[in-house]
């Protein structure tokens, strides 16, 4: 596959700060560890309370961070009077993420103006391992001359 060339020549300053306001992430300590155009890695460490009841990353976790990781993968390919939403997804979780980190590796499989189609797999690091442990397909609607949500783009209400 040809590599990807991204609309806006700023894509990765713009991919970071969307991703830097995003409370959930900054919430569960997720880290942005790759950004290219089309393709964007999020890493989270392992943390009791991110934890289901048998000390497993909790699969909304693995959910979380694999959206995010698809989105950000497509986002870096639109234009920069656009933002990204997720139109919907489906996640297979393969295997328990029982480890210390998780990592999941988004990938964007085929740009379009209207929607774009992700690909993202999630590895559990564990023992110096990565392990697959959930794999996601997903569907992004790039939003032309919608703000991305920047605080000076907002107008009072």
């Amino acid at each position: 596959m040809a590599p990807f060339i991204p609309k806006n020549p700023d894509f990765a300053a713009r991919v970071r700060d969307s991703f830097n306001r995003q409370g959930a992430m900054v919430h569960i300590g997720a880290r942005m560890t790759r950004i290219e155009p089309g393709f964007v890695d999020i890493t989270v460490d392992y943390r009791p309370e991110l934890s289901q009841q048998h000390g497993y990353f909790h699969g909304g976790i693995v959910g979380m961070i694999a959206d995010s990781a698809g989105g950000y993968a497509a986002f870096s390919l639109m234009p920069a009077d656009a933002s990204v939403l997720t139109v919907e997804y489906k996640i297979n979780l393969l295997a328990p993420s029982d480890g210390n980190r998780l990592v999941a590796r988004g990938r964007v499989t085929k740009p379009g103006r209207t929607l774009s189609v992700c690909h993202v797999d999630v590895f559990v690091e564990r023992d110096g391992r990565e392990h697959l442990c959930a794999t996601l397909l997903q569907t992004l609607m790039t939003m032309t001359g919608k703000s991305d949500g920047l605080a000076s783009d907002k107008k009072a209400s």
